[in-house]
């Protein structure tokens, strides 16, 4: 309970010190969470998004939450869309991840904004690179629509997390595009897709261009979908490039842009990967209040004795309890980082901080899980269940972007060698 009277809310359980603006954009979350999690069970059954959610969160001007006040948005930050997954994430963690990967979006308007008044582009780069952020950012606030982000691709390489194979050649009014992006949350939901690709005069970071690609374009098509063992219902299954035509106003592919946008992010790229991994925190937190309701209202047969009061129990509540608080301390550090003024640490500092943060809170959330399946008893694994749902759900965090393995031998890299590895690479002859 805050001082004034007001009921805290959910978000504020990740992000403890909001400012009164956070806190009213935080209540726009908990206004729609009753309605994300009535629907948490069956979409997670039927491998399906929920469509009925992008009108819950679009009527509550919640796709723009990380765009400026000026283009129609709610002016939120990295502290809100962390707060505002964690708090989805409590109901439906499926949609929780759809959303950061629709809100992570906003960085391709914001960050070529920013580098604009860093002083990174020529006089005559300028209007090319305003007028696409401010397109992005106009279509998630003003416009209201879902902008679905595809950067990920199936093509690994040991020196990059992302690799980009998907091509974009030029042709007459702006370019051809063509790939396969293997993973992107809202396939066939989004109104528009923000495509990374590079572009065929090279092969390096230089190269790598971002293009605004209506979901109907002739050429775009959706793979075929998975049976992924959790976050079912995120519509993860990517799109098909073939000759999608973009015209120019559509693309950001001066080259050197992609490069210049990093140097003015605060973190890896976009700068804001910590609210997907708060997604997971609040699915955790989500099993934990399921598992502690259950072993304290739940009796030993002819008793009142709670059969959470059992030495093993307890010792698997401890545990449970460890686990979580350890993944919100990693997250709220990564928060503070990223959003501290004056800056806290370097910003090579805080990305290294961030590939060991992104494996610790996911490692530590999983570890809640197993512990309430353990606690929870077999009455409790059932597939629609809460215990055996955030398990699958969870061990979803392991592999997202990379696992933790990666994240500490590439932070270790940085301490020894002093320098933090790339996040984007390519790949040449990809067609």
């Amino acid at each position: 309970m805050h001082a004034d009277g007001s009921a805290q809310t959910t978000g504020e359980m990740l992000v403890e010190d909001m400012t009164a603006a956070e806190r009213e954009r935080a209540r726009r979350v908990d206004r729609i969470r009753p309605a994300l999690g009535e629907r948490a069970e069956e979409a997670d059954r039927a491998g399906q998004f929920p469509l009925e959610h992008v009108r819950t969160i679009s009527e509550a001007g919640l796709l723009g939450l990380t765009v400026p006040v000026a283009y129609g948005g709610l002016g939120g930050g990295l502290r809100d869309l962390s707060a505002a997954t964690f708090a989805m994430a409590t109901a439906c963690p499926s949609t929780a991840l759809a959303y950061f990967f629709q809100c992570s979006g906003s960085s391709r308007g914001l960050l070529p904004l920013a580098a604009i008044d860093a002083g990174l582009f020529a006089d005559d780069e300028v209007p090319i690179v305003r007028a696409f952020g401010e397109k992005v950012l106009r279509r998630m606030g003003a416009e209201g629509r879902w902008v679905a982000n595809f950067a990920s691709e199936s093509v690994r390489s040991k020196d990059a997390a992302v690799t980009i194979a998907t091509e974009a050649s030029r042709t007459a009014g702006g370019w051809l595009v063509n790939g396969v992006k293997s993973f992107g949350c809202a396939t066939g939901v989004a109104d528009d897709y923000l495509v990374t690709a590079k572009l065929d005069t090279g092969d390096t970071a230089e190269h790598l261009a971002v293009f605004l690609i209506p979901r109907d374009t002739p050429g775009v098509g959706e793979r075929a979908k998975w049976d992924a063992i959790g976050m079912r219902a995120t519509a993860t299954h990517g799109i098909v490039l073939e000759n999608a035509f973009v015209p120019d106003e559509n693309a950001l592919a001066l080259p050197g842009t992609f490069v210049k946008m990093t140097q003015v992010s605060r973190g890896s790229f976009v700068g804001n990967q910590v609210a997907l991994s708060s997604v997971y925190i609040g699915a955790a937190q989500a099993v934990y209040d399921f598992a502690l309701d259950f072993l304290t209202t739940t009796t030993y047969h002819g008793t009142d004795e709670p059969i959470g009061g059992s030495d093993l129990h307890r010792q698997l509540l401890g545990k449970m309890r460890a686990h979580l608080d350890t993944a919100y301390l990693w997250a709220r550090r990564q928060i503070l980082l990223e959003t501290a003024d004056p800056e806290v640490l370097p910003k090579d500092d805080v990305v290294a901080n961030w590939r060991i943060a992104k494996g610790e809170i996911a490692d530590n959330c999983f570890a809640v899980a197993v512990q309430a399946l353990k606690a929870c008893g077999t009455g409790n694994t059932g597939m629609s269940g809460a215990v055996s749902r955030g398990l699958r759900d969870l061990s979803m965090g392991l592999v997202q972007g990379f696992p933790a393995e990666r994240g500490r031998l590439e932070a270790a890299s940085y301490l020894i060698f002093g320098k933090e590895g790339d996040q984007f690479g390519t790949v040449g002859g990809q067609r």
